[in-house]
């Protein structure tokens, strides 16, 4: 289960473009996260977009709304479940969510205030479905391939292990 966030200015992304990154940002993450495309693993998949006013957002130490040209600032938060992770997968998220970003927004490279962060949250600290869920009970339902579950049982098992 994945949950990706989108903070963007006001009127940054439009419909369509919002439309397409609901897709392609999902695409981003769900090989890497369950070994496989699958397209009924995607219904563990929500992608949200917040517009903030230029005036409620900064960088530099400047209000967005007050520095002409004004920059293409987002933020994209990938939170994912604990499970398979590694540094070089991370990275391939990260890549291809920029990628996604590029494409949507026509242009040729991500801006440099395009920032994406990579978040995995602990096992036991998930809640769906009325409890705590785990990504345990998420391997057997056929949409993570055999060698993605056994990583996954195994990072699983070392963590449980060093606590």
């Amino acid at each position: 289960m994945t949950i990706i966030t989108v903070t963007t200015p006001e009127g940054r992304l439009d419909q369509s473009q919002r439309a397409r990154l609901a897709e392609t940002l999902t695409d981003a993450v769900l090989v890497p996260e369950i070994g496989q495309e699958l397209p009924a693993a995607r219904i563990g998949f929500q992608v949200h977009f917040r517009e903030i006013a230029p005036s409620h957002m900064a960088i530099a130490g400047r209000l967005i709304a007050d520095v002409e040209p004004q920059p293409d600032v987002m933020t994209i938060d990938v939170l994912v479940m604990d499970g398979d992770w590694p540094r070089r997968v991370r990275a391939e998220v990260i890549e291809r969510v920029l990628g996604a970003l590029t494409d949507a927004c026509g242009v040729a490279a991500p801006s440099p205030t395009w920032w994406v962060a990579f978040r995995v949250v602990e096992e036991g600290s998930w809640g769906s479905r009325g409890g705590v869920l785990s990504v345990l009970d998420l391997l057997d339902t056929g949409a993570f391939t055999p060698e993605k579950a056994a990583r996954i049982r195994a990072h699983i098992a070392a963590t449980a292990e060093e606590q």
